[in-house]
């Protein structure tokens, strides 16, 4: 006797049914919003500095006239309000510029998610200081460092394991070049110094030189004039 076939049918789900394709594509989509600047905090250890330079003069008047034209990235914080991932210095701007709100990407990122985002979309800046972009990387190989780790304890192909291992070895290489470059500078700069402190304390140890043996001669031959002009 033979067995009948299961009849195989896709039925659509609820949310299929009750929602228009708009909507479902809507939710698949990061969209914009307008946050109130005073929700959103900055992002911890930040290592990059926001400076009022020539940039941040014209990005404020930029704002002021045009508003935010690129989105911050944002995500929310368990407690209630946001982080700001990457957008530093247009909130900085904005808060400069008499804004209360900017526009945001809200987005779920997991802490070393947010990190990587936070690294990446900084380090395309021209001016970034050599100690900061040390620190930047170094929070960077250390996320993802903890992402290799979580992947060892799935079934993750070992194929995504090599390329995770391949690019934490090339950040660290990085990493030691930028250590390089900032002790090397910080050598450069003490040496400078010491020389002008050098080129300073020399002419001064003459003067104070001058001033003591001039004392001690002072010190010798006034009493020996004295004794002269009494006989």
């Amino acid at each position: 006797m033979s067995k009948k076939n299961g009849i195989s049918m896709n039925l659509p789900s609820v949310d299929d049914i009750f929602t228009t394709q708009e909507e479902r594509d809507d939710s698949e989509r990061e969209l914009v919003k307008d946050i109130p600047i005073a929700e959103i905090s900055d992002f911890p250890n930040h290592p990059f500095k926001v400076k009022m330079d020539e940039n941040m003069t014209e990005m404020i008047d930029s704002i002021r006239k045009r508003g935010v034209l690129l989105p911050a990235v944002v995500r929310e914080k368990p407690g209630g309000g946001y982080e700001m991932v990457s957008g530093h210095r247009r909130k900085f701007a904005s808060e400069m510029a008499e804004r209360t709100e900017m526009p945001c990407i809200i987005r779920d990122m997991t802490d070393d998610e947010a990190i990587l985002v936070m690294v990446d979309s900084n380090l395309q800046r021209e001016k970034i200081l050599p100690s900061e972009k040390a620190f930047a990387y170094k929070m960077k190989l250390e996320a993802m460092k903890r992402q290799g780790r979580r992947m060892d304890l799935t079934s993750t192909p070992v194929v995504s394991k090599l390329r995770t291992n391949e690019i934490v070895g090339e950040e660290t290489g990085e990493l030691d070049k930028m250590l390089t470059k900032i002790a090397d500078f910080y050598d450069t700069e003490v040496d400078t110094a010491v020389k002008g402190l050098t080129s300073v304390i020399e002419p001064l140890v003459i003067v104070v030189l001058g001033i003591v043996i001039g004392g001690i001669v002072m010190a010798v031959f006034m009493p020996m004039l004295k004794l002269v002009n009494v006989n």
